[in-house]
């Protein structure tokens, strides 16, 4: 066996045959089990399986039950390689219940390792990561080491939509087995492990480089399907990286075959990949056969590889021309994307899930934009949206150690803030905030839906463009689509739809970042010469950028903006279209819609929070207060964490103005300066309804980070999931001294009755009549988000 896992694996199995010949009893049950894990290793499950049967037989009969409890888990690995989940479970159970009999806390251990296996075949991610949790913990504790955890942990971050942090998972784990040595076999796993994050994780280079030298080190042990699999990673990433040549063409067909033969993971992507390059080539019969292949998938294995079964029957009436067989699985492919999605409640696991129905909608998208059709566009951008962003709110267990975990978090923060003002060492701190950060994100990932949550159905109002149309009233929207690296520009109004091609998806961001500079810069007083010019100028480009022709379509009305998320962080209001008008931003049409419906709370109660650090603040809550008479105020050392959630829980109107920061690196620790700490979105998830219209009068509050085309993670997309509808927030850092009357202001109109848009809008004229480019840029640099 040892010569097995050195990569010589016929070596091994000789040792193993010679061995099983001079055996009998116990002793040729276990002999029996090291030859049928090394036959498993290279990939021959059959005769594994037949030595598994006997030896388990012997084992049982001589009563060694840690070894029948090893064999049948052996027996679990083989069965879940070949799909088989009723065996595998069933054998796993009574090696659990045999090793914990016995006191085998090691092999415990592996036990729960591989029921993780068994959640992850069900589709069951939460459940999956909390069994490589603990199953981790107990090898710690154990002061044991096993790198197929990583590898395990890479197949379900991939799963989840992680590929980023997959790739840093197992990168590490590749690390120390370079370091302190281990199995050849593990050492091949691990670059295979790797290779398949970075491919999914778009980083080509890395993903060929891993992928070869995982199929060097299979094809030296002699572990055929594993050198196959590898194979197809590296061609994968050949191909990602622009490499389309005939050979390429020839070996995608050929491992696609292979793959499915071996019923190796990889089957369904290979063929899907092998059948758009036998389309693009106008090979619809070779085209056909590999998509037909693929898309059995959508009814087979774990829920979240459906959406690629269904894409692949897209593409497969799409080469026959069968334009009603494309639109029908793509529906049926976004309502297996948004199935899996309401599995998940942790709300960076459901961003990331979006992307499953991603090539989907884009199908749907081209086809509209092919036929010149702005309603189908319009139908099926909000259907879209709907599947990606409409979710039922998760509401949060009452977890008493998570909120021990943000309370450290907050500690620790404060006294790193204290150390670097006083420039004192912080080493220690800061490995105790990745700590805590860490178990954060394990425990908030292992959170479970119940059955409302999993039975709950997207909107079914979005995509139905006459419904769209009825509610605008006297609004007029503007859907912005990136299609293929193209902008689209589609408004509603009047009971007309257009569509308008604008330019370029990479043009449309160089203009929103050097526009987002030049807030910025304004923001801190520098003032360059003629700086309301340059607003000017810069806000005219921007306009070209992601309005063209559709915004002579806005003039005169009230508008609803609703951008992808590559396009999330813009300062609308710098579009000379939009800055004499009310308008909001919104996730989607579907979504503004249902806010408009919701009735008006019967309580009005209203929650002011003032954090430290801002001078400007004690003037700023002082004045609105007087707006709101009975308003909860929270402030001098009373705006703590605990207390500002319980506040803001349920309210009717609530205004935070706290330093805020965006963690561009994790989105969700994103978070608002108080008293004790930070307020992170972490912590706003734990409400169980958030106000209904709040102000931040913080920087960068509206910031949120893209995971994928119309998917964002940040405070205002955990806001909107938790029941806020009308939400005011900035995309820059903000001047604080400017922003303190701007705020009064807002507030004023509120209390007169105007809506967020309106109030707003109010805002900008008045910033506008002062004349200083520092109250004119602060007053640009906030959005109305919601309705």
């Amino acid at each position: 066996m040892t010569l097995g896992l050195a990569g010589r694996t016929a070596q091994g199995l000789a040792v193993l045959d010679g061995a099983v010949r001079k055996s009998n009893g116990a002793l040729a049950g276990r002999v029996l089990m090291r030859r049928a894990n090394l036959l498993r290793i290279v990939g021959r499950y059959d005769e594994a399986l037949a030595d598994l049967r006997r030896g388990i037989s012997l084992l049982r009969r001589a009563d060694d039950h840690v070894w029948e409890a090893r064999s049948r888990t052996n027996r679990f690995l083989i069965y879940m390689a070949l799909g088989q989940t009723a065996r595998a479970d069933r054998d796993l159970a009574i090696a659990e219940r045999l090793f914990a009999a016995a006191g085998q806390d090691l092999e415990s251990a592996i036990t729960l390792q591989n029921r993780a296996d068994v959640a992850y075949q069900a589709g069951d991610l939460p459940l999956a990561l909390g069994f490589l949790d603990e199953a981790e913990a107990r090898y710690t504790t154990l002061g044991t080491h096993r790198p197929t955890v990583a590898i395990d942990r890479c197949t379900v971050l991939l799963a989840a939509g992680l590929a980023a942090e997959a790739v840093a998972a197992t990168e590490a784990a590749l690390r120390r087995q370079n370091r302190f040595g281990g199995e050849a076999t593990s050492a091949a796993e691990l670059l295979f492990a790797v290779a398949t994050a970075a491919e999914a994780a778009r980083q080509p280079a890395l993903a060929a480089a891993r992928a070869a030298a995982a199929r060097r080190l299979f094809r030296r042990q002699g572990r055929h399907g594993w050198h196959v699999r590898a194979s197809f990673i590296e061609l994968q990433a050949r191909h990602a990286a622009g490499s389309l040549t005939r050979r390429l063409r020839r070996q995608a067909r050929e491992l696609a075959d292979q793959l499915e033969t071996l019923n190796a993971p990889e089957a369904p992507a290979a063929h899907l990949l092998a059948g758009r390059l036998a389309a693009e080539r106008g090979l619809d019969a070779q085209a056909d056969r590999h998509f037909a292949r693929a898309a059995r998938f959508r009814h087979r294995g774990p829920a979240f590889g459906h959406a690629s079964g269904w894409l692949a029957q897209a593409l497969r009436a799409e080469t026959r021309g069968a334009i009603a067989g494309v639109l029908a699985a793509c529906r049926h492919g976004l309502r297996a994307a948004g199935e899996h999605q309401r599995s998940l409640a942790a709300p960076e696991l459901r961003a990331h899930a979006a992307a499953y129905g991603a090539d989907l909608a884009a199908v749907a998208q081209r086809h509209a934009i092919r036929r010149g059709d702005a309603r189908m566009l319009l139908s099926w951008s909000e259907r879209w949206r709907a599947s990606a962003l409409a979710l039922p709110s998760v509401r949060p267990p009452d977890d008493r150690e998570l909120a021990a975990e943000l309370a450290a978090l907050r500690d620790v923060v404060r006294r790193l803030t204290a150390a670097s003002l006083a420039d004192e060492p912080s080493d220690r701190l800061l490995i105790e905030r990745r700590r805590l950060e860490e178990a954060i994100r394990s425990r908030t990932r292992r959170l479970r839906t119940d059955a409302s949550d999993r039975n709950a159905t997207p909107n079914g109002e979005a995509g139905d463009v006459g419904l769209l149309l009825d509610g605008l009233d006297d609004h007029v929207l503007v859907e912005i689509t990136g299609v293929d690296g193209t902008v689209y520009a589609t408004t509603a109004g009047s009971r007309r739809v257009r569509t308008h091609r604008v330019g370029t998806v990479a043009a449309a961001i160089r203009e929103v970042d050097l526009v987002r500079f030049q807030l910025g810069r304004l923001a801190y007083g520098r003032v360059p010469p003629g700086p309301l010019d340059d607003l000017a100028e810069a806000g005219l480009r921007l306009q070209r950028a992601l309005f063209g022709d559709a915004a002579a379509d806005l003039v005169g009305h009230p508008v609803v903006v609703v951008p992808p998320a590559r396009l999330h962080a813009v300062p609308w209001p710098m579009l000379p279209i939009l800055r004499p008008a009310s308008f909001v931003v919104a996730p989607s049409a579907a979504t503004w819609l249902r806010a408009g419906r919701l009735p008006a709370p019967r309580r009005r109660r209203v929650v002011l929070v003032a954090g430290p650090g801002l001078p400007a603040t004690a003037t700023e809550i002082t004045r609105i207060e007087r707006r709101y008479p009975g308003a909860l105020v929270l402030r001098d050392g009373a705006a703590t964490a605990e207390a500002t959630l319980a506040a803001l829980d349920g309210a009717w109107t609530a205004h935070v103005s706290a330093h805020g920061v965006f963690r561009a690196d994790n989105p969700l620790f994103s978070a608002l300066s108080l008293d004790d700490g930070p307020l992170t979105v972490y912590d706003l998830c734990r409400l169980r309804r958030s106000p209904r219209r709040l102000v931040l009068s913080s920087c960068e509050s509206a910031v949120a980070a893209p995971v994928g085309p119309d998917e964002l993670l940040g405070t205002v997309t955990a806001l909107v999931a938790l029941g806020t509808t009308s939400l005011l927030a900035s995309i820059v850092p903000v001047n604080d001294v400017a922003t303190a009357p701007l705020m009064v202001r807002f507030h004023e109109r509120l209390a007169a009755g105007d809506s967020f848009g309106s109030a707003l809008c109010a805002v900008r004229a008045a910033a506008d009549a002062v004349g200083d480019p520092v109250v004119t840029a602060t007053a640009l640099s906030f959005v109305a988000l919601g309705r």
